[in-house]
């Protein structure tokens, strides 16, 4: 059978943050593992060290496309026998396009479809059901897929309670922190009053600026970077992390890692409450919230804070955290997906008994 060739569809900026191609640049070292050719397709904006990441593992990358028909297209210039579309931007008919066109499609969703319809549908967030979709869906935790950098670092056992007296902490939300939560965060931080090392991933000068300006209580230590692709081994350094509810949080558990989380955008407080509600992190609360005036602000600050001493202060709290997200994440879910995709490739072939790609 010739190689099986996959497209995956995402964009990733300042303002749509990275999440959407750090899953497609999961899958796709999956299926470059498998010898799949991969290509992405999509807008990365200002962010080099992504654009390196692709490169690094000889993946190409292209503009759009950003229509149905540009799709199709698309699938016909690369030979694609299967195309991965993450976005929440393109228009929904995308997929049913690419589907008359004979191209096997996935559609990665985050709660809502958008009424798309898809040979696959993957919704990796912890206790997902969709009952009303058309295709076959991959649903819930076990399908969380994550990067060759995550799986390598995840520890054979969750950490156990260690008890420290300046915590190490890091910070960070998303790859380009786009709707500034860390100044955020970092002052409810202080405001425990707990000594710490405090260690925040800035994705943007401006917000580095304001964490900068941060002034730290005694004991408390803070040091901002820039975004690094060593964040995996910051997180296991890390005896808590506070992160945003969005794909890290896959990570973060996957890593054994004991977090708390904020959610900061309205498509993650579906799967925020759930991982919160079955004590796989511990919740802050909803940035708007956080950052609102008056006494509600000031009561949800203080809420958030309270949280993060019991953490800062209880090794036992730590590790009962970390135990629980290392047990729901074991870091097979791109595999399972994979298997998935490559397994409904390769039955279409064997239907029509040509071994060749079947695409337009």
């Amino acid at each position: 059978m010739n190689t099986v060739r996959v497209g995956l569809r995402c964009d990733a900026g300042p303002r749509r943050g990275v999440g959407h191609l750090v899953r497609c640049l999961a899958l796709a070292e999956e299926f470059q593992a498998r010898g799949t050719h991969v290509t992405v397709f999509g807008t990365v904006e200002r962010l080099d060290w992504a654009v390196a990441e692709l490169a690094a593992r000889g993946i190409g990358l292209h503009p759009g496309p950003d229509t149905p028909d540009g799709l199709v297209e698309a699938a016909r210039r690369y030979d694609l026998d299967a195309m991965v579309l993450d976005s929440y931007e393109l228009d929904p008919a995308g997929a049913g396009a690419l589907r008359a066109a004979g191209v096997f499609t996935v559609a990665v969703i985050d709660g809502d479809s958008r009424s798309q319809v898809a040979d696959l549908y993957l919704d990796q967030n912890f206790g997902a059901r969709h009952p009303e979709l058309p295709g076959r869906l991959l649903a819930g935790s076990d399908y969380a897929v994550l990067r060759d950098s995550v799986i390598g670092a995840r520890p054979p056992v969750p950490p156990p309670a260690t008890a420290v007296s300046r915590p190490r902490v890091l910070a960070f939300f998303g790859g380009t922190d786009a709707v500034g939560a860390a100044p955020v965060l970092t002052r409810v931080l202080v405001a425990t009053g707990h000594p710490m090392n405090l260690t925040v991933v800035v994705g943007r000068p401006e917000t580095e600026a304001e964490v900068e300006d941060i002034t730290p209580g005694r004991g408390q230590v803070i040091r901002p970077v820039p975004p690094t692709t060593s964040l995996p081994t910051l997180i296991t350094e890390a005896d808590l992390v506070v992160s945003a509810a969005g794909t890290s949080t896959w990570e973060l558990c996957c890593l054994g890692a004991p977090a708390a989380l904020v959610c900061v955008v309205d498509n993650q407080r579906e799967s925020y409450h759930r991982v919160v509600r079955h004590g796989l992190v511990a919740g802050l609360g909803e940035l708007p919230e956080l950052t609102t005036a008056g006494v509600a602000g000031r009561a949800a600050r203080a809420a958030a804070a309270r949280t993060l001493l019991g953490l800062l202060s209880s090794p036992q709290r730590r590790a009962t955290l970390a135990a629980r997200a290392w047990s729901s994440v074991d870091g097979q879910g791109r595999a399972r997906v994979v298997d998935a995709v490559l397994d409904a490739v390769g039955a279409t072939h064997r239907s029509i008994g040509t071994g060749v790609r079947n695409c337009c």
